[in-house]
């Protein structure tokens, strides 16, 4: 058992730790060795938000524009311990892959919200 205080503590290091997003078109693999996400699209803008909800829950929205991603269908999306995700000293820290949306028009928008709470 972990303490509440611990909880908290790792709730505030992980919002610290989440400094960029990025989405993606593949979504099978399932390793957890993986650093990057299957098929990545790069040119992108990603607008992520990150804040703690309660003491041990962290929330965190990404934001793409349909110009971004006309015509395209999404299946994944990674957080990165670094402010660009495609830079190589970035770490992939969560990998979510999902049934595919899209595709997207241009006056569309992307919105994905990950939760995740320290137990």
């Amino acid at each position: 058992m972990i303490t509440d205080k611990l909880r908290q503590t790792l709730a505030t290091k992980l919002k610290e730790a989440i400094l960029s997003g990025q989405i993606g078109q593949g979504g099978n693999s399932t390793s957890p060795l993986a650093n990057t996400l299957d098929v990545p699209i790069t040119g992108i803008t990603v607008t992520k938000s990150v804040e703690k909800t309660t003491e041990n829950v962290i929330q965190v929205k990404m934001e793409i524009l349909g110009t971004d991603i006309t015509g395209l269908v999404i299946r994944e999306a990674g957080l990165f311990d670094h402010a660009d995700a495609t830079h190589s000293d970035a770490n992939l820290l969560q990998r979510i892959n999902f049934e595919g949306v899209g595709p997207f028009s241009a006056s569309e928008r992307l919105q994905i919200f990950i939760t995740m709470e320290v137990e």
